[in-house]
């Protein structure tokens, strides 16, 4: 079965902007020129840029016409990156992944008291309807939304502490040094990573087209009790541009 023209013409351009042929910016022929080109009708050439724009691989503003999106540069996840920062400047686990200074750095924050539903229960390893806060974030590279993500810790935890206060946050240290200033101390840390593609609402709030793969993962920070002291729940970032390294050390 010979294939649509739209997804033929939508793969050569796909092919012209993965070569550099046409680069971060530049803007793509105009939909007549795009028609005489592959001679096609219009609506052929609107189907094959509706779908590269669904890929975030352009973009099209009104006159301003149809341009290739910048890439973001891809970010490596360290292993290593929840290990406390002894000294200089103050550094999250995100500014360390992102390469970024604090004053890079900017977090979007809403508060709120839940009560756990089972799968958060069975996640905190609690009874369902214990009460938790919820904090929402979306973590800004400069003013670039690059990861988003619902953070839950007990809230027997952290009420009537700085810790149930958004205006706290960012938090230097990260979710480590809130629950150590509580006094609790954080051994281990655990994460489970999926992929898969966007929500509506994870496509809106990290600005990237609806075939832009996300990387969601859940994470617990688990206290030297064996308690489970807080649950992200997703996390979620681009999957294009993230990088996540493991590093398993075997014995001779």
């Amino acid at each position: 079965m010979a294939q649509p023209e739209y997804l033929r013409i939508a793969a050569d351009l796909r092919r012209r902007i993965s070569s550099g042929e046409y680069g971060p910016g530049d803007q793509l022929p105009t939909l007549p020129e795009l028609c005489v080109a592959y001679r096609v009708s219009e609506t052929t050439i609107r189907s094959a840029l509706r779908l590269l724009s669904g890929e975030g691989l352009i973009e099209t503003r009104a006159r301003a016409g149809t341009r290739v999106r910048p890439r973001p540069p891809v970010h490596r996840m360290a292993a290593d990156r929840y290990r406390n920062t002894t000294g200089g400047a103050p550094a999250t686990p995100y500014t360390r992944d992102q390469g970024i200074g604090w004053s890079e750095y900017r977090l979007d924050k809403r508060f709120e008291k839940v009560e756990a539903t089972p799968e958060l229960a069975a996640l905190f390893e609690c009874e369902p309807g214990e009460r938790l806060l919820a904090r929402h974030f979306v973590f800004y590279d400069n003013d670039q939304p690059t990861q988003m993500s619902t953070s839950y810790v007990r809230w027997s935890d952290v009420a009537g502490t700085p810790v149930a206060d958004p205006i706290n946050e960012p938090w230097p240290g990260g979710t480590r040094a809130q629950l150590g200033s509580l006094g609790i101390r954080v051994t281990r840390v655990t994460e489970s990573f999926t992929a898969a593609m966007p929500t509506e609402v994870e496509a809106a709030v990290l600005r990237v087209g609806a075939g832009t793969p996300v990387l969601r993962y859940t994470r617990r920070h688990v206290a030297d009790t064996g308690r489970i002291v807080e649950v992200a729940h997703p996390i979620v970032r681009r999957g294009d541009t993230t990088v996540v390294d493991f590093v398993i050390d075997l014995d001779e």
